[in-house]
């Protein structure tokens, strides 16, 4: 039989993550004694010191470093649980969050929102990452459904949409006016337009040679600098499509014939306990993507 209780974890987390008793008592909206209490009835519990106090701060002694990381799945399990309970007893999911690259193109996206059944009145939260940006949600447990293209370790994915990115600036840009093919010591001279990664790691991707750089949080954004002929850029075709037809952008005629491919996953962090609405937007995904590549 147990004798620590979930509470009693979440306090002492609280603590090592708020830096003292006094923080975890203000973020977790209880008395400062009472989380004093809980932790130390923790340390007495388990018969070994996971804490020491050194000035004002808490401080993991080298056992509470291994109770700190071998109470972390106890809690995402507990959560885990209380959502599949509260997803059962609802019928539909309250709410879903959907983490997708921002190199998904939005309108495969709007046509599997629509493909969602017409009982379903499930709040959906679809939130815009970039490059390391999806995958942090991914681990942190905040999102039900994510679309990355890179799978991380320890996930499955189901491959989605293969599309390519082209080199593409205004039809007028320098870039375009050249009629010998383009190098890469030519690129340097020119301004890119690039995506800044929305993790915390600040991953770069793509080709960054060029000194002069412009650095934009979303693609509609980057792509409208591109267009007022702002700089170059790399971007999945189905974002420019209409102005490459219209002839605005250009692919740029580049010597390595330099066209990159990026292939969309599906990951469905915790099939177990996935709820119906969750199922069902994630086969919506499914269809709408294979439908859109012609399957």
């Amino acid at each position: 039989m147990a004798k620590v209780t979930l509470e009693q974890w979440r306090m002492f987390h609280a603590v090592i993550e708020h830096g003292g008793f006094a923080q975890a008592a203000e973020a977790l909206h209880k008395s400062q004694s009472t989380i004093s209490y809980a932790v130390n009835k923790l340390q007495q519990q388990l018969d070994v010191q996971i804490l020491e106090i050194k000035g004002r701060k808490a401080v993991l002694t080298d056992a509470g470093k291994v109770m700190l990381r071998r109470s972390e799945s106890l809690l995402k399990d507990s959560e885990a649980l209380e959502k599949a309970a509260a997803s059962l007893s609802q019928g539909w999911e309250a709410n879903i969050v959907l983490a997708y690259d921002a190199v998904f193109p939005s309108c495969v996206l709007i046509e599997c929102l629509k493909q969602l059944p017409a009982e379903c009145n499930t709040r959906i939260e679809l939130v815009e990452t970039v490059l390391s940006g999806t995958n942090e949600m991914l681990f942190s447990g905040e999102a039900d459904l994510v679309i990355t293209g890179m799978v991380p370790q320890g996930f499955l994915g189901e491959p989605l949409i293969h599309f390519p990115f082209l080199p593409v600036a205004r039809f007028d840009h320098p870039l375009n006016q050249i009629e010998q093919t383009i190098t890469n010591n030519m690129l340097k001279g020119h301004r890119q337009v690039v995506i800044r990664d929305s993790g915390s790691k600040r991953v770069d991707a793509g080709w960054l040679g060029a000194e002069s750089r412009l650095t934009i949080s979303n693609i509609g954004t980057a792509v409208e600098m591109v267009k007022e002929g702002l700089g170059f850029a790399w971007f999945p075709e189905a974002d420019i499509r209409q102005e490459l037809e219209s002839g605005l952008l250009k692919v740029i005629n580049l010597e390595s014939k330099d066209t990159r491919h990026i292939q969309t996953h599906l990951i469905i962090p915790d099939k177990d306990f996935a709820g119906p609405a969750t199922l069902a937007f994630a086969e919506a995904i499914r269809k709408q993507c294979k439908k859109s590549q012609g399957g």
